[in-house]
């Protein structure tokens, strides 16, 4: 079973459990009605989506002792164009209360980062004051992952439509994906590879469509590598959990775009 498998298996546990239990609406957050899409294409800089994340299964624990509301603060503070808030508990540690702390103190997007397979887990996104979710194209087969689409688009919520190869961009192309995420990371694997923007963003028409390139940004080279290829955001977890100036590691990598 690959890493990606074993998070799904967990992930079905946890949707069956929240039939049984959730309550849409039982969650009350604060909502802030502002557009990723918008936002970041009309940005002269490269946006940036910092990620609040306590471990990660390829990583191990990465910062444990983050508090939420603070980490959250810092990062509006700092330039973050959104904030990305892993929820996943079993694998990196996080939980909903996480990104209804963040959500409490930001006015920017926040992306409810998690596996998501069912329309509940988009129910309860919306409920903690999400406005964006994460859509995978490994995930699910692709009249499923339209389905979610769709239903968080009613919801009023923007997707994330994270991809990693060709087959996988054509699919965010066919279910009409405004925002794609193309993920340097294997899930499989978990091995990073830049080239994978590059190669990727030649299929689509960023002009029209935003492209996020996520997970391996560490340096300005990085990110003048993905703006190069047309990506107008990047996703950047694990460099900002471990910065100890977050200030400069945000003037580093928000690059002026058109250069």
């Amino acid at each position: 079973m690959t890493i990606l498998d074993k998070i799904l298996a967990e992930k079905e546990k946890e949707v069956a459990e929240l039939k049984e239990n959730y309550v849409q609406g039982s969650i009350q957050a604060k909502r802030v009605n502002i557009s990723l899409y918008d936002s970041f294409m009309k940005s002269e800089k490269m946006s940036i989506i910092a990620e609040m994340k306590r471990a990660s299964p390829s990583k191990g624990l990465i910062n444990d002792g983050v508090e939420p509301a603070d980490q959250g603060q810092l990062y509006e503070a700092c330039g973050a164009g959104a904030i990305s808030v892993l929820t996943d508990q079993p694998f990196f540690k996080g939980t909903m209360r996480d990104m209804q702390d963040v959500r409490e103190v930001v006015n920017i997007p926040v992306l409810n980062k998690d596996f998501i397979i069912d329309e509940i887990q988009i129910d309860r996104a919306y409920d903690a004051g999400a406005n964006l979710i994460l859509l995978i194209a490994a995930a699910l087969p692709e009249a499923r992952l339209q389905q979610l689409y769709n239903y968080a688009e009613q919801k009023g919520l923007e997707i994330l439509f994270e991809v990693h190869n060709e087959e996988e961009m054509e699919t965010a192309k066919r279910i009409g994906a405004k925002i794609v995420g193309i993920n340097n990371r294997d899930l499989k694997t978990f091995h990073v590879d830049l080239a994978v923007t590059e190669r990727l963003a030649k299929m689509v028409d960023t002009d029209q469509t935003l492209l996020i390139s996520e997970s391996g940004m560490k340096v300005r080279e990085d990110v003048e590598r993905v703006a190069h290829s047309g990506a107008k955001g990047i996703l950047v977890g694990e460099t900002m959990m471990r910065s100890d100036d977050l200030k400069t590691t945000f003037d580093q990598l928000r690059i002026p775009l058109g250069e």
